[in-house]
């Protein structure tokens, strides 16, 4: 039974979702991106593609996959060495030309640029990081805030010559205090935080119990039909409150049924909001798809 808010008890669904996460819990599971990013074996070398791979995951998963690939063929076969060594007038000609929606050349190389910033700092973008994280909060929205806010404090002038009034990288580090879901953010640190046979794990001084859901379209979609927020607009208090929900299913591990439900988005299975309702969906029954009906016409229609 539902409660007020209509949800039903969260209880109810963990079978199904277990099940759904050890459904896609191998390498091989889905096309996505942290595909990419398995290729390198070093630590510091998949800290950093990651970070690429993430700030790039928007749009059709092709057109991600391709663009991650393009940026990758300019830095060779050791990403981590290239970007300790980044210098952005020696190197932002390679870039010329790569374009990932609104995402310009430029803005991929301050990206860049930022990123061997941090690691000058701080030895690693997970020690930048770091810097900022609380191991007492609840979770990692002040430790998101502080990150965003200090890497946009970082020299942008040799990347772009005179800053932008908004500059583009700042696509690439938004604040949950700002409303924002940071879902690439999010993604990022779950590939880091997390292991298992998807995520790797490479961060070992972040709770996974800190993480929150990265919150894409398909999330929200499978999120609203099993109910496991209130919220009807994208932003940070979704993601928390569908991380919430998740957490009472596991609360040292909330973030785990993350691939899986965006997955099952992805694969249009979910029917929320939909006319084929529940009829393919993995977690039928636990599901509320409320599915769309035609509203008949109050005015006679009329040939053409």
């Amino acid at each position: 039974m539902a409660d007020s808010t209509g949800r039903l008890p969260i209880q109810q669904l963990r079978p199904q979702l277990d099940q759904l996460y050890a459904d896609f819990n191998h390498a091989d599971s889905a096309t996505d991106p942290i595909q990419i990013v398995r290729r390198f074996q070093r630590d510091d070398d998949r800290e950093v593609v990651a970070f690429i791979a993430a700030a790039l995951a928007f749009g059709r998963v092709s057109s991600v996959l391709q663009s991650i690939e393009r940026v990758l063929a300019v830095m060779g076969p050791g990403p981590a060495a290239y970007v300790r060594s980044f210098d952005p007038s020696r190197h932002a000609p390679a870039f010329a030309g790569i374009v990932h929606r609104w995402t310009r050349a430029a803005d991929i190389v301050a990206m860049l640029w930022v990123l061997r910033q941090m690691i000058d700092r701080a030895g690693s973008v997970e020690g930048f990081f770091l810097d900022g994280y609380d191991a007492g909060a609840d979770d990692i929205a002040g430790a998101l805030d502080s990150f965003s806010t200090r890497a946009m404090a970082l020299d942008l002038k040799a990347a772009y010559g005179r800053v932008p009034k908004r500059p583009g990288v700042g696509y690439f580090f938004p604040r949950p205090s700002a409303g924002s879901g940071c879902k690439r953010l999010n993604l990022f640190l779950r590939w880091m935080v997390r292991r298992d046979a998807l995520d790797l794990g490479v961060w070992r001084r972040v709770s996974p119990a800190k993480l929150i859901v990265p919150l894409d379209t398909h999330v929200i979609r499978v999120g609203r039909c099993l109910r496991l927020t209130t919220y009807t607009s994208p932003g940070w208090r979704m993601a928390r409150d569908i991380t919430a929900s998740l957490r009472k299913l596991d609360p040292v591990d909330p973030v785990k049924y993350d691939f899986s439900v965006c997955h099952l988005g992805m694969m249009n299975a979910c029917g929320f909001s939909r006319p084929q309702g529940d009829s393919q969906c993995p977690l039928r029954g636990a599901c509320r798809p409320r599915a769309r009906t035609r509203r008949p016409s109050r005015r006679p229609s009329v040939r053409r």
